[in-house]
């Protein structure tokens, strides 16, 4: 298998994905093409005819997805240049479950630090099963993280602290309650850092425990540059400092095909909405889906819109 991938990771590169939990930046698009192909997404976003989700337009759930419309986003989750990279961590058989747009305005707050494994802090209920021999619930997600502008320390580049994704610092069990007015511009050692109207820290399993942010890494990237990284590795955002530099990062979330997702359930509840699961479909972007209850759409490549198909779905 390894002899048809075009973009394989090096033991070294696994070695340090392993150690640190993230790995990058990659060059996907040079600098320029990609402030061409973010003009041209954007124009698309506004179309939602075909957008899976009837969610407010100013709902952070409103551009969930969109790789199921939208047929560069279509394209882009598919990218050899990711999938192939995908399976040296993930191994054959990958699902893209989710896709959503990150932005971040002038003068916008940091995003406090967190982690994800089984993404059950905002509904109640894990959106990720993994196999019972390995932990029924454990595992995460592995994100790629796209540049669509420039990432700096000044407009909200992302943060980790290396190493950390062996061990969950935050109970999801425990539940968030969404608050815009009292979780906006929450203030931690002076510096503004909410969670999109949740307050992160009430997921703590220790109240009193604080991130070495001393040991953090800014990732200051170029437009059309991606970084693959585990939802487990804590992992944060700058303020947004600027007077009119905005940053935009699309993030897709792949698991491997032997997770459920979405288990027994039709919606979704986040920031505040609820959203039908009728029109969703995760998309099998290499191998096989291994669930026949997972819900799964297969994109045509060729920019025509998702169509309903069990069992199987696009291989990169």
């Amino acid at each position: 298998m390894d002899a048809l991938k075009q973009f394989p990771l090096s033991p070294k590169e696994l070695q340090d994905f392993d150690t640190n939990g993230y790995i990058g930046p990659f060059t996907l698009y040079p600098p320029e093409e990609m402030k061409n192909i973010h003009k041209k997404v954007r124009a698309a976003l506004l179309n939602r005819e075909f957008a899976p989700y009837d969610a407010p337009i100013d709902s952070a759930i409103a551009n969930y997805d969109r790789h199921l419309d939208v047929s560069f986003l279509s394209q882009h989750v598919c990218q050899a240049a990711i999938v192939d990279r995908l399976r040296g961590i993930l191994g054959d058989d990958i699902l893209c479950w989710r896709s959503e747009f990150i932005p971040k305005p002038p003068g916008a707050e940091g995003t406090d630090w967190h982690q994800a494994d089984t993404f059950e802090h905002a509904s109640g209920a894990p959106q990720l099963v993994w196999p019972k021999e390995e932990g029924g619930g454990a595992g995460g997600t592995i994100n790629v993280w796209t540049a669509f502008t420039e990432a700096t320390e000044a407009n909200g580049c992302l943060m980790f602290v290396p190493g950390t994704h062996k061990q969950m610092h935050y109970d999801e069990s425990k539940g968030l309650k969404w608050d815009p007015e009292k979780n906006h511009n929450v203030v931690k050692d002076n510096v503004p850092r909410g969670f999109n109207g949740y307050d992160y820290r009430d997921l703590q399993k220790d109240p009193h425990w604080k991130p070495d942010e001393s040991r953090a890494v800014n990732m200051v990237m170029k437009p059309g540059e991606f970084i693959v990284f585990r939802s487990t590795l804590l992992h944060a955002s700058k303020p947004n400092s600027t007077k009119d530099i905005p940053r935009l990062g699309y993030v897709a979330r792949y698991v491997p095909g032997r997770v459920k997702v979405y288990p027994d359930t039709d919606t979704v509840k986040e920031f505040g909405s609820e959203i039908s699961l009728e029109k969703y479909g995760t998309v099998v972007v290499s191998g096989r889906n291994h669930h026949p209850t997972n819900r799964v759409r297969e994109v045509n490549l060729r920019g025509e819109r998702f169509a309903r198909r069990e069992g199987q779905g696009v291989a990169a």
